[in-house]
């Protein structure tokens, strides 16, 4: 037998969050442009993009135990 047998679908929630993590990845660098760096964290600057990208890449990660 293999472990392919063995491994269960991924649940939901999971699912959810994967995709919502890299939406809001690029939600968060799309209002970090259009608001010309004025929006999410004014204090950050540049730093958005870092934010952005992290969570996008939050949401990549995970897909390495999708199912």
């Amino acid at each position: 037998m293999t472990t392919d047998e063995f491994a269960s679908p991924t649940p939901l929630w999971y699912r959810v969050i994967m995709f919502g993590l890299m939406i809001a990845g690029v939600v968060w660098i799309m209002v970090y442009y259009i608001t010309q760096s004025a929006y999410p964290i004014a204090a950050l600057g540049a730093w958005n993009l870092v934010v952005g990208v992290g969570l996008m890449m939050l949401g990549l990660i995970m897909t390495t135990r999708w199912r």
